[in-house]
């Protein structure tokens, strides 16, 4: 079996500025080299079934990570609830490749669940794990956990008839350890919990939903089994609550201040800001506004301090579709003001240390896996060459999985 040899390659490896002229071989699924240009030229050195790409200048990075994905969502609030069973399992689980399709597009080779209906999402992630179709590298999630009568707990349930859809409802402590160990024996690899209302819910942002010994239980549970837990977090009480009792993620974190910024340091926590979401809707929502403000002036706070800072957000939902992904690099750039570097840095770096492949991903690197984007220009000096048009092309284990290599 050949090499893929890319010549004359822009490459920005996920923690520096770019550099020119590199060429980067690849052997199998793994990088085996990046080199200067003092070494020989692959014209040269290449053997007759070694493939020899130049490309004349492009930006050759590592794939992406968006780590706040919602597979089945589709014009999420467009139709009549039950919310999560809006349409049959097996329509859900194509629902969901399709959307993990469309993020590998657009240059995402890693996806992480954030709570899915119908608990289709490993099956998902098993089909694509064994070849039966193409997809991204995915961390798989379930329903998401939370209390009666929560800020998603808004479906009549007809009568009592049962019924699945995206949510697992909780009460107490020992309930919520069986609903985390039901989301790991269903295949989750991380899980979902509602802790306050907020951010795009019903319920106020001040609402918590969940006690402190449920919420513990929830995390034991989930560290016990070694996955990773998350969680719905929009005031700060339960944002620093929920740090101290070891989350691994804070999705939203509407309340940062540089209390929770230094908790977020000292514990590790990753947090996925999702902040494009209410700026499309900030009409909808009163209190998104001062938010939106709020975010784009403490984010660069957060990242200059060291938060492990994450992509990803609510695509899916009514008029916020899947694919859209651009609008999000635009908004950390170009509304709160962050190097573009560093945000492509939480899509990679971060975003493998999240699923906690560093030593495989997140990186251009010899050893890595060949998980790579081509790209006309250099998203680190103009974000627009990746956030307004999808790669060149996507490579996720040293294979084309979208676009196409140049001839």
């Amino acid at each position: 079996m050949g090499r893929l040899i890319l010549t004359n390659a822009t490459v920005l490896d996920g923690e520096h500025p770019a550099v020119a002229d590199r060429t980067i071989v690849v052997v199998g699924d793994r990088i085996e080299s990046v080199e200067g240009p003092e070494v020989a030229s692959p014209e040269v050195t290449s053997g007759p079934d070694d493939a020899v790409v130049d490309l004349a200048g492009r930006t050759v990075m590592p794939g992406m990570a968006t780590c706040h994905f919602h597979s089945t969502y589709h014009e999420l609030g467009s139709t009549q609830l039950p919310y999560g069973s809006e349409e049959p399992p097996a329509f859900m689980a194509l629902q969901s490749h399709q959307n993990m399709m469309e993020a590998l597009r657009w240059g995402y080779t890693t996806v992480v669940g954030a709570g899915a209906g119908q608990d289709v999402e490993p099956g998902v992630d098993l089909a694509i794990r064994r070849g039966l179709v193409p997809g991204p590298r995915v961390v798989p999630c379930g329903r998401e956990l939370s209390t009666t009568a929560h800020s998603n707990d808004v479906v009549p349930w007809f009568w009592n008839m049962p019924g699945s859809g995206a949510v697992w409802i909780c009460d107490g402590p020992d309930e919520f350890r069986r609903g985390v160990r039901e989301q790991v024996k269903r295949g989750a690899r991380i899980i979902k919990l509602f802790v306050t209302g907020g951010h795009g819910t019903t319920s106020p942002k001040a609402r918590t939903e969940m006690t402190r010994d449920e919420l513990a239980a929830a995390i034991d549970a989930a560290h016990e089994k070694d996955v990773l837990i998350r969680g719905h977090l929009a005031n700060k009480p339960a944002i620093m609550m929920a740090l101290e009792l070891g989350i691994d993620v804070v999705d939203h974190c509407d309340e940062m201040d540089d209390e929770v910024i230094a908790a977020c340091v000292e514990t590790g926590a990753f947090v996925v800001p999702s902040i494009y979401f209410p700026k499309v809707f900030v009409d909808f929502f009163p209190d998104n506004k001062a938010e939106l403000a709020h975010m784009y002036e403490v984010l660069p706070r957060a990242e200059a301090a060291g938060v492990r800072l994450l992509l990803g957000d609510d695509y899916g939902a009514i008029n916020f579709p899947h694919g859209a992904y651009g609008g999000e690099l635009h908004t950390y750039v170009e509304d709160a003001g962050l190097d573009p570097l560093a945000v492509l840095r939480w899509a990679t770096v971060n975003g493998a240390a999240l699923t906690g492949r560093s030593d495989d991903l997140g990186t251009v690197a010899p050893g890595k896996l060949a998980d790579l984007l081509v790209i006309d220009g250099d998203p680190s000096v103009d974000i627009s060459v990746l956030a307004d048009v999808p790669p060149v092309a996507v490579l996720k284990g040293g294979a084309v999985v979208a676009g196409a290599l140049p001839a």
